[in-house]
């Protein structure tokens, strides 16, 4: 099973278990991260893509956090004698995939929809009756 995310502005194809670096996240080493942007899921049961996917947990660990290698910036103009040389050292979090599946998302939507009584639907229906009668009399 496998699942391509969105962070940092890049895409990443993950399974469960792999290390991935991406650009730099807050949190500490051991803290969990949850990808909230999944893109497609791939499993046992055939792909699922958009508001399916987007259902399903993916979730990591923080392993490491810390600096990229040293990239070398030359500006260089000739015959003028300008010549300037910066390094940069990009920030990045490296991440363990722990799991991947149908978490907390699809629970919690459904936990969100309260439950109408009997009571509740007639008097809602009672005041849209209502309602519908004044504007006919308009």
């Amino acid at each position: 099973m496998y699942a391509i995310i969105r962070t940092g502005g890049k895409q990443y194809r993950v399974s469960q278990g792999d290390s991935i670096r991406i650009e730099r996240l807050d949190g500490q080493v051991g803290d969990e991260v949850r990808f909230d942007d999944v893109l497609m899921v791939t499993g046992d049961n055939g792909s699922q893509v958009g508001e399916e996917a987007a259902a399903v947990d993916v979730v990591g660990t923080i392993s490491q956090q810390a600096k990229g290698k040293k990239v070398i910036v030359f500006k260089f103009k000739r015959r003028k004698m300008y010549r300037r040389k910066r390094g940069h050292r990009q920030l990045f979090t490296q991440v363990t995939i722990d799991r991947i599946g149908a978490g907390a998302g699809q629970d919690s939507k459904q936990a969100e929809k309260p439950q109408e009584t009997a009571a509740e639907e007639g008097a809602s229906q009672e005041a849209d009756s209502g309602s519908e009668e004044s504007s006919g009399q308009e």
